[in-house]
């Protein structure tokens, strides 16, 4: 079907519409047309150019906490005060931050904190088997490597730290292995010396080329009949059959919507649900550095300095800040060379900034640290987006749970799924 066709048309066009061709909306954007339903995917830039294509590449499984915790309190000061911290809060922003903030202090609390872990843990623990079962589908199994990452600590002082993190992750049954000194050197022999151990996660991995995940991705989902169409999404409404999406282009109807557009998803989800969700962005930076390979066999995350540094197949990217400045501001790319200062005294020798290259992209952050993943609307609007910083781990998992809400009547999953409680859209 031709585009001009998609508008000219009084039926719809497709029986679900994905809003956003990120690594979420693309997974699931295939498992839906695996399905045999009609997909379109719509977004204004190319697939996978948002932030999938900034991320760090780490399959964080191990990060079953929430983005924040009560220490932000006192650590507001400086992230008003210093534009180069690991966690920044632009000052000209902080009006329209605050309620946001207040939100996620809320959800500090005991038991609500504890409710989020629970959410994350879920979805984290059936994440790898889900990307296992994507990439196998796809035959690209190759594309993702299952060989741990490790977080490592410089200061003697900073050891009862580490040592109560692992503590609290193995209550939260998180595989996690202590390593002194020597166990890091021998893993990773072109660390310092100064790094005094570290924690060793075995049940996570990484992507060599996260961009290249998703192109092969939309490889299959073209193959499987999905069209991707680059248009601009200003508007739509339900009807008595579905779906009307406004676009700059023209009127397009679908049975169902999905909305994965990451943090441009609240506008849309308020114009055919009526509820505002408190969606707010962490603008994310990373360096690429061309000329690093083989400094590292897999992530590795230093704990003082509060970033990580991922082996890729084009170079080593150093990835983790973060900045809440909205959506409009211009990019401080000074955050990303920030990185490369703070890797030095990481290595044995330092590392080349030569032809280095920086981003910056936006990760969706809810409040109390959770997607929302639902079916709402009687069914019409899908919804998955405000993974934060765990959009490449919960992507494949999510585009599972999203293939078995839009057919809820299809035989049940051969593998079990997390329960949708937790990432409902109605708890806000």
């Amino acid at each position: 079907m031709s585009n001009d066709s998609l508008f000219n048309s009084s039926n719809a066009v497709a029986d679900v519409a994905v809003i956003g061709a990120g690594i979420i909306g693309v997974a699931c954007a295939l498992r839906l047309a695996r399905q045999g339903r009609r997909v379109v995917v719509i977004d204004q830039q190319e697939p996978g150019r948002g932030a999938s294509f900034g991320n760090a590449g780490h399959l964080a499984t191990e990060q079953v906490f929430p983005i924040a915790d009560l220490s932000i309190l006192k650590r507001l000061p400086a992230m008003l005060m210093d534009p180069m911290g690991p966690l920044r809060l632009d000052w000209k922003y902080m009006p329209r931050a605050l309620p946001w903030f207040a939100r996620l202090l809320l959800n500090l609390r005991p038991a609500p904190f504890q409710r989020t872990v629970v959410g994350i843990r879920a979805l984290n623990e059936s994440s790898l088997g889900a990307w296992h079962r994507l990439l196998q589908a796809i035959d690209r199994p190759e594309l993702m490597k299952e060989d741990g990452s490790l977080l490592v600590f410089e200061r003697a002082d900073s050891q009862q730290a580490i040592e109560a993190l692992q503590v609290r992750m193995r209550q939260q049954q998180v595989p996690v292995d202590f390593w002194q000194a020597k166990a890091v050197r021998d893993a990773a022999p072109q660390l310092s010396e100064q790094i005094q151990g570290g924690l060793f996660f075995p049940r996570t991995g990484h992507f060599l080329d996260p961009f290249r995940v998703v192109g092969e991705l939309v490889r299959a989902a073209k193959s499987s009949g999905v069209q991707f169409l680059k248009l601009r999404v200003e508007g739509g409404q339900l009807s008595e059959h579905g779906v009307s999406l406004i676009t700059d282009q023209g009127r397009l109807t679908s049975h169902q919507v999905l909305i994965a557009c990451g943090a441009h998803s609240a506008k849309l989800t308020a114009m055919l649900t009526g509820k505002k969700v408190p969606l707010d962005t962490e603008r994310g930076y990373h360096l690429m550095l061309p000329h690093e390979h083989g400094r590292l066999p897999f992530a590795v995350t230093s704990l003082e300095r509060k970033f990580i540094m991922t082996p890729m197949a084009d170079g080593l990217r150093l990835a983790g800040t973060v900045e809440f400045a909205g959506l409009e501001c211009p990019p401080t790319m000074e955050r990303a060379w920030q990185l490369h200062r703070l890797s030095k005294g990481l290595f044995k020798r330092d590392l080349s900034a030569e032809a280095a290259t920086p981003w910056m992209g936006f990760r969706p952050s809810l409040p109390d640290s959770l997607p929302i993943i639902d079916r709402v609307c009687d069914g019409k609007v899908l919804l998955a987006f405000g993974h934060q910083h765990l959009g490449l781990t919960q992507a494949a998992v999510t585009a599972e749970m999203i293939a078995q809400m839009a057919s809820p009547l299809t035989d049940a999953q051969p593998h079990s799924l997390p329960a949708t409680a937790p990432y409902r859209l109605d708890r806000f």
